[in-house]
């Protein structure tokens, strides 16, 4: 099994810039939320299904004690001016048995770059090792960029729309 809690690699983004896909630590809130607080209405609606401007007290709780078994958080960051900054982040939260369900948040600046689909793979190597079988995820159908990654992520993938909500379902044995 994979030591999530210390998980790190070095990617190379296709516009040539050099990231670092790591493990969430609790110092890392005020950087996450920073982030967060820079993002565009429509990102924070896809991926909250609703206006949100702030994390709340569970939100923050969650985020700082973090136990990488029931739930995984990675980030996507880079150097800038001598201070890390967080570019995108991934989460699964296991839900029982085989299955956890994935979510993904990437900074405007940097959609098509590749990040969600690179993050996707380092939560499948993670969830792969410790016995997770499929990641799904609730997808709105007006986020292209997500459903694109989820077709393209090279692992066999199912969608159905129910009540205006994408269900998706990856299976991680098949390639």
């Amino acid at each position: 099994m994979i030591d999530a809690r210390h998980y790190q690699a070095e990617e190379t983004l296709r516009n040539g810039l050099a990231v670092c896909i790591r493990a969430a630590r609790p110092d890392d809130l005020e950087r996450a939320l920073d982030a967060f607080r820079g993002l565009e209405a429509q990102t924070v609606y896809f991926r909250f299904f609703g206006p949100k401007k702030e994390f709340s007290a569970a939100e923050i709780e969650r985020f700082t004690h973090m136990d990488f078994r029931q739930r995984v958080m990675l980030l996507c960051t880079r150097m800038q001016d001598g201070n890390e900054i967080v570019m995108a982040s991934a989460t699964y939260v296991r839900l029982g048995g085989a299955a956890a369900e994935v979510a993904f948040l990437v900074e405007e600046d940097y959609h098509r770059l590749g990040i969600a689909r690179r993050m996707l793979g380092h939560l499948a190597t993670i969830a792969s090792s410790d016995g997770i079988t499929e990641f799904v995820a609730e997808v709105l159908p007006g986020n292209s960029g997500m459903l694109g990654v989820f077709r393209a992520c090279g692992w066999p993938v199912s969608l159905h729309t129910e009540e205006g909500v994408v269900h998706v379902s990856v299976d991680l044995r098949g390639s």
